[in-house]
């Protein structure tokens, strides 16, 4: 049993815990950070996913097609977040044309060089990008 002198102090150690907790659920605590091979069933979902909405989102005429990935990296949480870096460039099809295009050359010849930040939960097939930062080369 309790004293009445104790009350308060156990009161306001409960509550301290629970703002302590409550703190560090909304921190974002990475688990796992590696880098992945570009060849994962997961980061090939998710850079098709980053293609159609950056596509979907970009003003150019015509649409970008990934190059090549220069990195992968995987940070683990509550969800899958993966950080990409790659290389783009601007093809011949323009925004109502889905199939396979060749890239552009001459004039029209853009490449852009991009670092996406995407939120991922693969087995929903759930995606979010969380960032996106792409610069001219």
């Amino acid at each position: 049993m309790v004293r009445p002198r104790q009350g308060p102090r156990l009161l306001l150690a409960v509550v301290g815990a629970l703002v302590a907790l409550s703190y560090q659920l909304k921190r974002k605590s990475f688990i796992l950070v590696y880098e992945v091979p570009v060849s994962d069933p997961v980061v090939v979902t998710t850079m098709d996913f980053l293609t159609k909405d950056f596509n979907k989102k970009n003003e150019d005429l015509y649409n970008f097609r990934i190059v090549r990935v220069l990195k992968a990296v995987k940070r683990t949480t509550d969800h899958l977040e993966y950080q990409v870096n790659l290389e783009m460039r601007r093809t011949t099809c323009l925004k109502s044309e889905l199939t396979n295009c060749s890239f552009q050359e001459g004039k029209l010849y853009k490449k852009i060089d991009c670092y996406f930040s995407v939120f991922v939960i693969p087995w929903f097939e759930k995606y979010k990008v969380l960032a996106q930062n792409c610069t001219d080369v």
